[in-house]
């Protein structure tokens, strides 16, 4: 073993290669340009360096756990200080999450099993979440929707019964063909890339001349009055791209009496979240958008109504859509990202929370642009 200048105990140069060896193993690769978020909380906490409580970084209890004669573990201090300052710099979140706890709520959740299925309309709101950032490893942190169940199987079909006159068998292939109408529109990679739901429109009425025509001018030529989104989840993958293969989806089915004998409604109510990113090169901003879909369907007897019998007749549908551009109407989604230049009407009204299934789409719906609470 070495001595320092006071004769005391240093250093070996077994004990500084381990060091080193240890540092870059910790260090998780060469340094990469932190996100403008990541960026911005670097400066708020080198702005407020100065008025850390005692002990935050270099406190007295710290020093005195690690105090040695010599100057060689005075270097050694120094190098990890000066490690923990790069790493604060390039992954601050690190810090922040012991800090406030997010590690340990992140944990419990990542514990935390699936929901049950949503069997009726909730009475409330989701409970708060600790507001986690998504991250391309993990996209749904921070979210409610982290316990939702994934894709096709958050679409649960309920046990079919005979309704006004309907028979169970009607209702049951109507509940069926329900449940694959919203997977081929919201669910489909094609789909969802902007092709054609061609899948989607094969399972509707074409007796139902007027939704047919409406939704074919909707695909070719989008606009205001007939936008494809209000029926088929669309991103233009020149703009963005998903995040992972996974979509979080909750909702619900069920049937009511139609407005005449022999008619049955089968109603759907569903929220779709879509994790994206900017489809650039190096993008690492995670953003959520939250579709969330009120379709009816009508079941009515052929021999009473001009229907095609195994086909989806649309009746009603309604979309509220939590992070997309106002204003826009092209046929495609376009989440907001940090670095985007601010474009369109600016949002008012009181912040609506995207993931509240305890009222319909309609319920309290403000005016115009409007504001989310989170995403």
């Amino acid at each position: 073993m070495g001595k320092n200048d006071d004769n005391g105990p240093g250093v070996s140069d077994e004990e500084w290669a381990r060091f080193m060896e240890q540092a870059a193993q910790g260090a998780g690769g060469a340094p990469k340009e932190p996100s403008a978020r990541a960026r911005m909380v670097t400066e708020r906490l080198r702005a407020t360096q100065g008025q850390e409580p005692p002990g935050w970084r270099t406190g007295p209890a710290w020093r005195e756990r690690r105090r040695r004669p010599g100057r060689r573990l005075g270097a050694v201090a120094a190098v990890v200080a000066i490690a923990g300052l790069a790493l604060i710099a390039v992954r601050p979140e690190l810090v922040i999450d012991r800090l406030t706890g997010r590690a340990e709520a992140r944990e419990d959740a990542r514990k935390s099993g699936p929901l049950a299925a949503e069997t009726d309309r909730p009475t409330a709101p989701p409970p708060s979440v600790d507001p986690d950032r998504p991250t391309l490893q993990d996209p749904f942190r921070g979210s409610p929707a982290l316990q939702w169940a994934d894709g096709a199987d958050g679409i649960e079909i309920p046990e079919a019964t005979a309704v006004n006159g309907v028979s169970k068998e009607k209702i049951a292939q109507t509940l069926q063909n329900a449940k694959a109408f919203l997977v081929a529109a919201n669910l489909d990679p094609a789909v969802l890339k902007g092709e054609r739901p061609a899948a989607a429109l094969a399972l509707l009425d074409p007796k139902n001349t007027e939704a047919s025509e409406h939704l074919e001018k909707s695909l070719a030529r989008p606009g205001r009055d007939q936008d494809p989104m209000n029926l088929f989840t669309r991103y233009n993958p020149a703009e963005v791209k998903p995040v992972g293969e996974v979509v979080k989806v909750r909702g619900r089915m069920w049937v009511e009496a139609g407005k005449e004998q022999g008619q049955a409604d089968v109603r759907l109510d569903y929220s779709f979240v879509y994790p994206l990113v900017k489809a650039a090169p190096g993008a690492d901003q995670v953003e959520r958008t939250i579709v969330r879909r009120e379709i009816t369907f009508t079941v009515a007897d052929p021999r009473k109504w001009q229907v095609t019998a195994g086909r989806l007749r649309l009746s009603d549908y309604r979309v509220d859509l939590a992070n997309s551009a106002c204003e826009v109407y092209d046929g495609y989604l376009h989440p907001g990202f940090d670095a985007d230049p601010a474009a369109g009407p600016t949002p008012s009204g009181p912040p609506k929370d995207p993931y509240d299934r305890s009222k319909g789409i309609d319920e309290g719906a403000p005016e115009g642009c409007g504001t989310v609470s989170r995403t």
